[in-house]
């Protein structure tokens, strides 16, 4: 059995205006055949499940190209012109297949195609035709569209946020698509959408209500002839027709019982769309918070400035707070070229006198002055064996300075934005975040999962940006209306349903 893996996985924030152009995607953006085996091989990464499939007797899986850079805003027409035809001409040119497996995110978005992922699928479908099983697993915070999923036979979804089940889900992707080209299962798909967006800081699967929601369609999935049920969290920062949350079934040759589950895990969510809405600490109650706990790490999730959901990295305003204040055992990394190359150049051990942060110009904050000492310059590239966010392995933070501010402040500056899902981050350039009181992560869901084990307490802190937790700041155009919670919406098991 001959199985194709490719893809393009991209989460796009439409309010950013940094495009994902040619420039981010030749630096390291795109992999081809051993490339992406070396890169995702061992990997938790929904790539490196896949791969695990080629272990498996009579299945050989072939990498084709895999395309990835740090969410940001939509891809440049041109570029994502190019990765599609790439990907089809290798679809083409390396087949015949009897299956293909499809590295997609959900909220991919380019400048001429809002439903990014539904065009991939939709082509590579042309391509390949009805004959071939095609399957895809998708990230948790995925936009789904029915034009994607009815171009599928097998939809698997991330379950967990933080993200750490994505080699898990990629293989019950690819076990469903095995037994489908076997003649073994006929997978039958239902996808529900809700007029409904989840605020991004209650969408930990760890906490209610999204524990209950998530084990709901756990036993869903598990009774008799049911191949997977899934919640869709969908991204709140793409402002697209089908942003939102959405319910997805798929059940062994029964259309209509996967429209019946699919349509009973909608209500469940439904039923919790209050719960699923937040307000939280503004910066100086979270300082204020933090100065009152005993023992640290305290750890500030600086929703605003979350590097995960497209922002920059480069948000000084708990920085700027915390030297007002006079706040002290402080740890915040700072995407900032400028600032590293002037360290650079002064060398390890070199007094500086500098401003950092807020180099974008649409970040919140101003440039903040600092003086201190130089620690440490290193090239930035870690790696990670453990459960991390997405699952990835490799990292890479660019030419990166460690600067020891007078206000008693460490700053790490990195050339690239980086996801705060990993301790490696800090530990590869000789730090231990539990030496700090304060930490401050730029995320929200994804630095928990590394984090959590080692804070004393965690603060979610609703800062400005281009990923705020208030929703309702940003200028929708495009997306569905009446839609809950910006107007009363009502939900109708008579919506669309693949």
């Amino acid at each position: 059995m001959r199985i194709a893996t490719l893809g393009l996985f991209h989460e796009a924030n439409t309010f950013s205006p940094v495009k994902a152009d040619r420039d981010l995607y030749t630096d390291g953006g795109v992999l081809h055949g051993d490339e992406i085996v070396r890169e995702h091989g061992e990997a938790g990464t929904t790539m490196g499940g896949f791969l695990a499939a080629d272990a498996w007797q009579g299945v050989d899986v072939v990498p084709l190209l895999f395309a990835y850079v740090n969410p940001t805003g939509p891809i440049t027409g041109e570029v994502f012109d190019d990765l599609l035809t790439d990907m089809l001409d290798g679809i083409k040119n390396h087949g015949p297949w009897d299956a293909v497996l499809l590295v997609l995110h959900g909220a991919a978005v380019a400048e001429h195609i809002p439903d990014a992922d539904g065009e991939i699928a939709a082509r590579v479908r042309e391509h390949v035709g009805h004959d071939v099983v095609l399957g895809a697993t998708f990230d948790l915070h995925a936009n789904l569209s029915p034009r994607l999923i009815d171009a599928l036979d097998v939809a698997t979804v991330f379950q967990t946020n933080p993200h750490v089940d994505a080699r898990k889900q990629a293989l019950t992707c690819a076990d469903i698509v095995v037994r489908t080209v076997r003649g073994e299962v006929r997978p039958r798909q239902a996808l529900v959408p809700l007029p409904l967006v989840a605020n991004i800081t209650r969408q930990d699967t760890s906490e209610e209500p999204m524990a209950e929601l998530i084990a709901t369609a756990a036993g869903i999935a598990g009774r008799p002839g049911m191949l997977d049920a899934s919640v869709i969290q969908g991204f709140p920062y793409a402002d697209v027709p089908y942003m939102g949350m959405s319910a997805l079934a798929s059940h062994d040759g029964d259309q209509d019982a996967a429209v019946q589950a699919a349509t009973e895990l909608a209500e469940a969510i439904w039923a919790a769309r209050s719960e699923l809405q937040a307000r939280e600490l503004g910066v100086d109650e979270a300082l204020d918070t933090a100065a009152r706990e005993a023992v640290g790490p305290v750890v500030l999730l600086d929703v605003g400035d979350n590097i995960g959901g497209g922002a920059p990295g480069d948000s000084t305003v708990l920085l700027a707070a915390a030297q007002h204040r006079g706040t002290g055992s402080f740890l915040q990394t700072l995407a900032d070229p400028t600032a590293v190359a002037e360290c650079t150049v002064a060398g390890t051990g070199a007094r500086v006198r500098t401003t950092v942060g807020a180099r974008h110009p649409h970040s919140p904050g101003q440039p903040v002055s600092v003086e201190g000492t130089v620690r440490l310059i290193s090239a930035g590239q870690y790696e990670d064996q453990s459960p991390t966010h997405g699952g990835f392995r490799f990292f890479d933070m660019g030419p990166t300075a460690v600067l020891d501010t007078t206000d008693g402040h460490t700053l790490v500056l990195t050339s690239r934005q980086v996801l705060a899902s990993s301790l490696q981050q800090h530990r590869c350039l000789g730090i231990d975040p539990a030496d700090y009181h304060i930490v401050v992560a730029k995320g929200v869901n994804s630095p928990r999962a590394a984090y959590g084990p080692i804070a004393n307490r965690m603060l979610t802190v609703d800062t400005d940006g281009i990923t705020a937790m208030g929703i309702e700041r940003f200028p929708y155009r495009h997306r569905r209306r009446p839609l809950y919670p910006f107007e009363d919406a009502e939900f109708s098991t008579g919506m669309e349903q693949r």
